[in-house]
């Protein structure tokens, strides 16, 4: 797995990419993977497989678990119009 250097922004879609990559990595199936984060194999699918479902939480649970990243977010920007 490629590992950035510096701190990087990712959209859902690299979110859920991500989580899948980090879970694979540790040779991890999604039903081991549910049992570890206590939480239904269908939370694992949608998490890793539908970026457009609000399963950021998840997403940043796996990733963090299942990885030595850290995931900070969400970042919204707001600015003076």
């Amino acid at each position: 797995m490629a590992t950035p250097k510096e701190p990087k922004t990712v959209d859902d879609a690299g979110l859920a990419a991500l989580a899948k990559q980090c879970r694979e990595a540790t040779g991890k199936n999604r039903a081991q993977a549910a049992r570890d984060l206590e939480v239904s194999r269908p939370a694992i699918f949608y998490a890793e497989e539908h970026p457009h479902k609000g399963f950021q939480l998840l997403r940043k649970r796996i990733i963090e678990t299942f990885s030595d990243y850290r995931v900070d977010g969400p970042v919204y920007l707001v600015r003076k119009k």
